[in-house]
């Protein structure tokens, strides 16, 4: 059966007012929908966001409060390459979105019809894609999953090919933090994923520029940068791997386009553009840059061509086919002259020359226009040799932001070149222009900057639970070139013998390319386990772990547990450990507990009738025969001790003599 024939919305009304015409497309998050709004007679896009999975194993309820909120802060966001939020709301218990219907095509069915596109048109579609995005990381939203399947395309009227003229339209923008505020867990696309999602769950501006760069790699290339059979080895690519230069893999492409999909594509989330805006320019500019790279072959091709179609009677005489005769070498002047149009020119100009010297009024308006021309070749060549140009401002050591003020301020547009990493100099600051300070720019011209990207800092990978070989092979792979070294070896329960335990520094931590790394091993499970005293007596639980060579150490906390009496332990049943240990215990301080007496040296008999008719248990040690014969030697709790009712009572007595 057709699907849409067993779609059951297919014909609903939502919200009383969108009638549900057709699926459009069903992705990891979504079902898209045509739908018309019956009130306002204009057909929208409704996105039915799919059931929520349990989140990290937790089974939450979905939060259409938090969903709600979320998707109404989408509203502040307008822009042209931007599909328009219209609302939000929620039928039959699911949410759903109602956004702008983009007439076209994803830029993934485009890829699949011609496999890749021409650098041309690779530029103009992720041009408005970033300003798509530059607009939303200006008001705080990230997009998180940039890729062919989200981005529209209206390609140009009458139906050509040529996507530079094409309006493209971003559509899903702040979707997936709309479904994670709801408490599920949003549809990542593993070829696009940024390297620090994959590593530590990092989200930012600069995750969607990684994500722009590896779609402009594919629309340049026709292929994702990595493969594999499952998305998570896929997905660890991005962490341990750079991106191949994308004229690898189609030969012929200007090295500015390996650069900049290098730049944007940078596993270190600080050496890439901040954000989408960054992007933007240096997409601009490298656009102007393969704009004029195609003039020039157009112009080149041209003048080949028009060179080919010389005919034989235009020939030079040294370059005449043999059956042309040749034109004699020279003609009498006269004949020249009379047969040049260039000669009846001149002719007519002397003739109107003797004429206006012949009258006054003449001469008096030759006089004045040859003023005038003067005038105007003086003031004409001041503004070629000097008045169309300025004087590029000093920018070197100054902020980003104050460099950027400073070049509106002159009226000068500015890019960026790739940063640089610079140990003394802070990220953001200008290292380099182009024009230098002082030199001439043409007015509203462009200046190049070259930013500071910082010291050269990069993540520690997390290497624990990796045998000591593998570890020393992602510690040492470029661009990190970490020194490992083995440090002390300690015990774990977890991880097995001979394998990563932790670093020093810890994984996530920042360290310059080179840094030394301790690597600490994992000596096994440590060989005494650690037994449960909890509900013991503190006398008997320090017996029991004394007795195995660890140290005790004791913490009193209000309990409702009788006195003296361990209520918690720290480590905790079987865990392994080595020997002279500490094992912290929380003991009960119960205040309302009796106090045990001093009934050292006392008839065994005699102690304990007065311990029990205090409502004591009493356990009585070493006598063999009549008690009278006995004295107390030892008492547990000592005096002083305070008591619960029913408390064991231990007395150890020895034979009088």
């Amino acid at each position: 059966m057709d699907a849409q024939l067993a779609d059951p919305l297919l014909g609903t009304l939502v919200d009383g007012r969108l009638r549900i015409r057709g699926c459009v497309a069903r992705g990891g998050m979504t079902t898209v929908y045509a739908a018309v709004d019956e009130r306002l007679g204009r057909t929208v896009a409704l996105k039915m966001i799919h059931p929520p999975q349990p989140r990290r194993g937790q089974a939450a309820p979905f939060r259409a409060d938090r969903f709600t909120e979320e998707a109404t802060g989408l509203a502040r966001l307008t822009h042209p390459n931007v599909a328009a939020f219209y609302g939000q709301g929620m039928h039959g218990g699911v949410p759903f979105l109602v956004t702008e219907f983009v007439r076209g095509r994803t830029l993934r069915d485009i890829l699949d019809e011609r496999r890749r596109l021409s650098p041309a048109e690779a530029l103009a579609v992720t041009e408005q894609v970033l300003a798509a995005l530059a607009a939303a990381h200006r008001t705080g939203l990230v997009h998180r999953a940039v890729k062919p399947e989200n981005i529209m395309v209206a390609e140009a009227p009458g139906g050509g090919r040529d996507l530079t003229e094409a309006v493209v339209k971003v559509t899903d923008l702040g979707l997936a933090d709309a479904v994670e505020a709801g408490g599920a867990e949003p549809s990542i696309s593993a070829a696009y994923v940024a390297p620090e999602f994959v590593s530590d769950g990092r989200v930012d501006p600069r995750g969607d520029v990684y994500s722009t760069g590896i779609m402009l790699f594919e629309l340049l290339t026709g292929r994702a940068p990595y493969q594999g059979e499952r998305p998570v080895e896929v997905a660890w690519q991005h962490v341990q791997q750079d991106v191949p230069a994308p004229s690898q893999a189609v030969g012929g492409l200007p090295p500015m386009l390996d650069d900049l999909v290098a730049s944007a594509t940078r596993r270190a989330p600080g050496a890439r553009f901040m954000d989408a805006g960054a992007m933007l320019a240096a997409v601009q500019s490298a656009r102007h840059g393969v704009a004029d790279a195609t003039t020039r072959m157009r112009q080149v091709a041209q003048e080949t061509m028009m060179v080919s179609q010389v005919q034989p009677t235009d020939r030079p005489s040294w370059a005449r086919l043999h059956d042309a005769p040749a034109e004699p070498r020279t003609r009498p002047r006269a004949e020249k002259a009379s047969g040049s149009p260039v000669a009846g020119l001149l002719e007519q100009a002397k003739q109107q020359y003797t004429r206006l010297m012949g009258d006054p009024r003449g001469r008096m308006a030759l006089t004045a226009g040859a003023v005038v021309l003067a005038l105007l070749v003086l003031s004409g060549g001041y503004y070629v040799a000097f008045g169309r140009y300025d004087t590029t401002p000093q920018l070197l050591n100054l902020p980003r932001e104050q460099a950027e003020a400073t070049l509106r301020g002159a009226g000068l547009q500015f890019v960026y070149a790739k940063p640089l990493y610079r140990e003394d100099v802070p990220k953001d600051v200008v290292l380099a222009q182009d024009p230098a300070a002082g030199e001439d720019v043409v007015s509203g011209g462009t200046v190049t900057l070259t930013l500071s990207a910082g010291p050269e800092r990069y993540v520690v990978p997390d290497v624990s639970g990796k045998p000591w070989d593998q570890a020393v092979a992602d510690l040492q792979a470029d661009p990190l070139k970490l020194k490992p070294v083995k440090a002390a070896e300690k015990y774990s329960d977890l991880v097995p013998k001979g394998s990563v335990l932790e670093t020093v520094p810890k994984a996530g931590e920042e360290v310059e390319t080179g840094a030394e790394i301790q690597v600490v091993l994992s000596k096994g499970r440590a060989p005494v386990s650690v037994p449960s005293v909890e509900g013991k007596p503190l006398g008997e639980a320090r017996s029991i772990l004394e007795g195995l060579g660890l140290r005790v150490e004791v913490e009193q906390v209000d309990s409702d547990k009788p006195f003296d009496t361990v209520v918690k332990q720290d480590p905790v049943l079987g865990t392994g450990v080595e020997r002279n240990t500490v094992v912290k215990l929380q003991v009960s301080n119960n205040a309302d507990g009796t106090v045990m007496p001093e009934v050292g040296n006392w008839g065994c008999g005699d102690a304990e009738n007065h311990l029990t008719a205090m409502g004591l248990h009493v356990e009585v040690r070493g006598v063999r025969g009549d008690k009278s014969q006995y004295r107390v030697e030892r008492q547990f709790p000592n005096a002083g001790s305070k008591l619960q009712p029913g408390q064991r009572v231990v007395l150890r007595c020895e034979q009088r003599r």
